[in-house]
């Protein structure tokens, strides 16, 4: 159980690495959303691997937040593009 945690937690590193570098900002949001899932499964595995039951509730709860947090971070980009004008490159 302990490997398996080892092993989500260097999916969590990879996925920082994709927010760092990016490039698009699609790359971004997934890893947004990898972190979630991944977090969630994380909670569960050590829950189940150290007998904590509270980490259940933990995962419980990031479930929920990990499901705003891309639809939040979607609504934010929407507003942005709506402050910003287009550019004259995307009339072309």
């Amino acid at each position: 159980m302990i490997a398996l945690a080892v092993a989500l937690l260097l999916t969590m590193v990879l996925g920082l690495w994709r927010v760092i570098k990016g490039p698009a900002l699609l790359d971004r949001l997934l890893s947004v959303q990898l972190f979630g899932t991944t977090g969630v499964a994380l909670c569960l595995v050590l829950a189940q691997a150290l007998g904590m039951s509270a980490l259940r509730d933990v995962a419980l709860v990031l479930a929920v937040l990990a499901a705003a947090a891309p639809a939040a971070l979607v609504q934010r980009l929407k507003q942005q593009q709506i402050v910003q004008p287009p550019s004259s490159e995307d009339n072309r």
